[in-house]
């Protein structure tokens, strides 16, 4: 089992805390064994195991918890009251007002808590209502590069594939942790086919009500498909409308909504980076795994390109950076990062295999006159950085490379 280790250190300052910790993240990324990864590091910080309670409302065997009174109950006999008490509570939203048994265990002061769901409303609505802005959220990704590699070394420790091997798979298949541990493209495609329907029935058209499950399909297969573009609801529809169906752009405007609610796909706001301010309208897409991209993949023309663009993407997100697109007023510029220590720029490319991609991707920076640092990853062998900005190899950024902010 790997270790999280960039989700517990991010999450480590606020065990004790009275902030409710909120793991979010697509269907069966890892949030279910982070959780459990979270009571092992209580319990080897000294933490008395009498004094945690771990509870996922999957398991069956915790059936009768399902309602709030009950789930309550439960946990008020739980807790001592001789010292911090840790409750975790997995999959919470299958508890109907789950949110009044949170508010509660928050408003002790002796109480931590920790839950996870796999849609971003549980962050919103009632919750949000009665707790006030007293949550903290960590999204947490599919295996980066690194813990998928990591997981392979342990795997196949004595006949790993060289990095170079590894990524190439890694690109195709992703890291959803269940793929990852299968030993063909065979039964990697299986797996991935059958998460990818259980996030569309679960936790898109069962928990949203659907009306048209065919369209929302259309919808997140033509997002996905198109990972690392721009997109509008107008263009979606207009996409998806043909001689035998009319798609209206309010429905795939509250299609993409609900997708995106799942983390199946994120939307990336565009920022501007003269006038500094948000810009509100067409948003950038990425799949969160490249192994969906792999099954629903929809174009050839620059396939590998948009590959690495969102495979930097996910690392950022994985990495806990805020990311925005720039916009200046001569084009854009990837990726805007923003972390508690500053700000950088990346761009990403796939090669930089002649003089005009070479000017594309470093004189995109030509119209940013500020002095944060900038990137240009790309999987070139070779690292060609000039004029202050750094070349970093798509390999070593994703294995060793942390980006510096200022």
């Amino acid at each position: 089992m790997i270790e999280r280790t960039m989700y517990l250190e991010r999450m480590r300052p606020f065990y004790d805390s009275q902030f409710v910790k909120v793991i979010t993240g697509v269907r069966r990324c890892g949030k279910s064994v982070l959780l459990e990864q979270v009571v092992d590091d209580l319990i080897g910080r000294g933490v008395p195991s009498d004094d945690i309670t771990y509870v996922s409302l999957e398991d069956y065997a915790n059936r009768s918890l399902l309602s709030p009174d009950a789930l309550d109950s439960y946990l008020s006999g739980r807790i001592s009251g001789r010292g911090m008490a840790y409750v975790l509570l997995d999959e919470v939203q299958l508890v109907p007002g789950f949110e009044a048994v949170v508010n509660s265990l928050q408003s002790k002061r002796n109480v931590s808590v920790f839950i996870t769901g796999s849609n971003s409303r549980i962050l919103s609505g009632e919750l949000a209502s009665l707790l006030g802005g007293r949550t903290l959220s960590f999204q947490v990704m599919p295996f980066t590069f690194a813990e998928y590699r990591r997981f392979m070394i342990e795997c196949h420790a004595d006949a790993v594939p060289d990095d170079r091997s590894l990524l190439q798979t890694y690109l195709t298949w992703g890291g959803m942790p269940l793929a990852c541990a299968e030993p063909t493209d065979e039964t990697r495609a299986v797996v991935l086919d059958n998460l990818y329907s259980s996030i569309v029935l679960r936790d898109i058209i069962m928990r949203n009500s659907i009306k048209s499950p065919v369209t929302l399909e259309c919808v997140l297969d033509y997002l996905i498909g198109n990972s690392s573009l721009t997109v509008s609801g107008n263009t979606v529809a207009a996409a998806l409308t043909d001689n035998n169906r009319k798609v209206s752009s309010p429905t795939v405007y509250d299609y993409i909504q609900a997708i995106t609610d799942s983390y199946i796909v994120s939307k990336v706001r565009r920022y501007d980076i003269q006038g500094k301010k948000a810009l509100a309208f067409e948003k950038k897409v990425y799949a969160c795994d490249l192994g969906f991209f792999h099954l629903r993949k929809s174009r050839v023309k620059d396939e590998l390109g948009h590959i690495v663009e969102t495979a930097v993407y996910n690392e950022l997100v994985a990495r806990g950076y805020k990311v925005y697109v720039g916009k200046t007023h001569r084009g854009e510029i990837d990726f805007i990062v923003e972390g508690d220590k500053g700000r950088c720029y990346v761009q990403a490319a796939y090669l930089l295999s002649n003089d005009d991609v070479i000017e594309r991707e470093f004189g995109a920076y030509d119209a940013v006159k500020d002095s944060y640092p900038k990137y240009v990853v790309s999987m070139d062998p070779i690292t060609l950085s000039r004029d202050g900005v750094r070349h970093l190899t798509l390999i070593d950024f994703l294995l060793h490379d942390d980006l510096s902010l200022s």
